[in-house]
């Protein structure tokens, strides 16, 4: 007859347990994406700057509504990965106008940073924000490139961070005035990226079926011809139901002054 000591039931436990302890650590590296010079959800901020009504006016060398759509989807898949994001606007009562709505709806509970600099950096309650979040990447977006975007890019990369601008989130005055805004971002070291690169590089594998449903479903909404392909390929190729907006309801009519 086999006899089992207490300690041979210590051991055992502590195996057991060691066991355990290791799947879980590999569970949770299953789902971290590796880094290795790219973006993961885990180690950067979104930062929106002025994405306001009377910045959109201005813009001449991207269609609106595209930088709209790009800039909402962005966000929809910060939402997603659990991204940390801050909101900024620049003189919303005096001349800008609020924060669009679209994108308002998207944090209902985060009221924008409030600034008067056209440089977001040189304001301490954006900077403390961005410090806030313990990440050295930066992905910025919003209106216009040349003032609003480069200006931050360029000091941020010289107190140590590492930018990324979204470049289709982005618009300026003329295409020229973009253009050379870029030239000077990336000569000051910053990476130029678009939301759909971005929200690809945080999904990274499609075995990751956390997210993979939600990215598809801001893919479909968002993102053109790739989002009706994918829409075909479900319903066509692998006989799914097809996707189901909701239901367009007029508005009642309000009363205006």
């Amino acid at each position: 007859m086999t006899t089992v000591g207490l300690d041979d039931i210590g051991t055992s436990t502590t195996l057991e347990s060691n066991k355990s302890q290791t799947k879980n650590e590999e569970e949770i590296m299953a789902t971290k994406r590796s880094e290795k010079g790219l973006l993961t959800p885990d180690n950067c901020v979104v930062a929106i700057i002025d994405l306001q009504p009377q910045m959109m006016f201005g813009v001449g060398n991207f269609d609106r509504q595209t930088i709209i759509n790009n800039n909402v989807a962005l966000l929809k898949a910060t939402r997603v990965f659990d991204v940390p994001v801050v909101l900024s606007t620049v003189e919303t009562k005096n001349f800008s106008g609020n924060m669009w709505p679209q994108i308002q709806a998207i944090y209902p509970d985060q009221t924008p940073i409030e600034r008067s600099s056209m440089n977001a950096w040189d304001d301490k309650n954006f900077v403390a924000a961005i410090e806030k979040s313990g990440k050295k990447k930066i992905l910025l977006a919003g209106l216009w490139t040349e003032t609003c975007i480069a200006l931050p890019t360029i000091q941020a990369i010289h107190d140590g961070y590492e930018i990324y601008v979204v470049e289709d989130c982005c618009g300026d005055v003329s295409q020229l005035s973009h253009e050379n805004a870029m030239k000077r971002v990336i000569q000051a070291g910053a990476k130029p990226v678009t939301a759909l690169m971005v929200i690809l590089e945080w999904q990274r594998d499609w075995a990751a079926k956390d997210t993979y449903d939600a990215v598809m479903d801001i893919v479909k909404t968002h993102c053109g011809a790739y989002g009706v392909g994918v829409e075909y390929a479900y319903t066509m190729v692998h006989g799914a139901p097809p996707s189901k907006f909701p239901e367009y309801v007029v508005p009642a009519a309000a009363t205006h002054k």
